[in-house]
Order: C-alpha cells, then sequence, then structure tokens
C-alpha cells in the first residue's frame, strides 16, 4: 500500500484530534520528503496545507516554530476560530504577511516540528519520514541550493536536539523510510 493511502486510511479510522478537525502531521529530517508528501496528501485529502517552512522565524527558529504553529493555527482551530498563518520572510529575515487559513473538517501540517511537544495531541496522524543522511542532505541542497547547505550543520543539530527530546519518531503514527 502507498504511503499516501496509509496515511489517508489512518486519519479517516482517527477520531478529530483538534477540536472537531482531523489533523496530519508529516514531521522527519531535512530532505526526508515531507513536502511533497504533504502536497500529495492534501491534494488527495482535499484539505488544507501548512508548511512549518512558512513558519519558522529563520534558520535559529526549528524549536520556536511549534510553539508558533500552535499559539496561531492548532489551538484557534481546535477552538474552532479562524486560523492565520504568520510567515516568514526569508529574503527580509523579518516577519512576512499573515496567511488567512480556512479550514473545514481536515488539515495537513507539514515540516520539521510539525508534531513535536504541544503540536502533538492536536496531530491525530502523526507520520514520521526518515532516509539516510547523506540522501537527505543531497536532496534538500538540490531543491534550496547553496542557501541551506550553508545551514545544513546548524539545522541539522536543532533537528537532533528537538526530536531527541520529544522521541517524536518513537510517538509517529506511521514510519516510511524515503531513501528509494
Amino acid at each position: 500500500m502507498q504511503p499516501v493511502t496509509q496515511i489517508l486510511a489512518h486519519a479517516s479510522d482517527a477520531p478529530p484530534s483538534c477540536g472537531a478537525v482531523r489533523v496530519i502531521g508529516i514531521d522527519g529530517r531535512s530532505g526526508s520528503g515531507k513536502t511533497s508528501l504533504g502536497r500529495q496528501v492534501a491534494a488527495r485529502w482535499a484539505a488544507p496545507l501548512v508548511s512549518m517552512d512558512e513558519i519558522y522565524p529563520g534558520w535559529h527558529g526549528l524549536a520556536d516554530a511549534v510553539g508558533i504553529l500552535v499559539e496561531h493555527v492548532l489551538a484557534p482551530v481546535s477552538e474552532g476560530r479562524g486560523a492565520v498563518v504568520p510567515t516568514w520572510d526569508w529574503a527580509a529575515h523579518a516577519p512576512g504577511p499573515r496567511r488567512e487559513l480556512a479550514v473545514g473538517g481536515r488539515l495537513v501540517v507539514e515540516g520539521c516540528g510539525s508534531t513535536v511537544g504541544a503540536a502533538s495531541p492536536l496531530v491525530g496522524t502523526r507520520v514520521w519520514l526518515d532516509g539516510p543522511a547523506p540522501v537527505r542532505r543531497a536532496r534538500a541542497i538540490e531543491r534550496d541550493g547553496e542557501v541551506f547547505e550553508r545551514h545544513w550543520d546548524m539545522w541539522a543539530r536543532q533537528e537532533a536536539a528537538l526530536f531527541g527530546r520529544d522521541r517524536t519518531r518513537e510517538r509517529a503514527h506511521l514510519l516510511f523510510d524515503t531513501a528509494s
């Protein structure tokens, strides 16, 4: 069974986790394929997609992004209120425009930290993607170029610290190796 099919099957069997909304979170290390899979899942599920790349407050903001996701997206959704995605302008190194988020009964969140800490209980289907570090690094550099290459080691340390404390992989409902 394909990952998208497995994820959607889990989500349809799981009760709503964020108020009346079913949330799928696709997490894992950089370059593991979260963005591609998140887009596929959101399209097949007819759900809005929030990418953590929109939210991280700069290269040193991985851990801070979890609280931003909960405060501005998941908590309002769980309370039946309107959610707003506070974006980050990577070129200006400053907060960007806020994006209104219309959520019906489904939401997909993808990116490093999307199922961590306070976000975890609000995400009913937690997916972990993994792969060998050299493969993930090559994918990330191909996608983002030398900008990410300069920050790879620092970002990888943030990931290791965040995911290690949280035991994110161990708490995932579904695990996929995306090496191939």
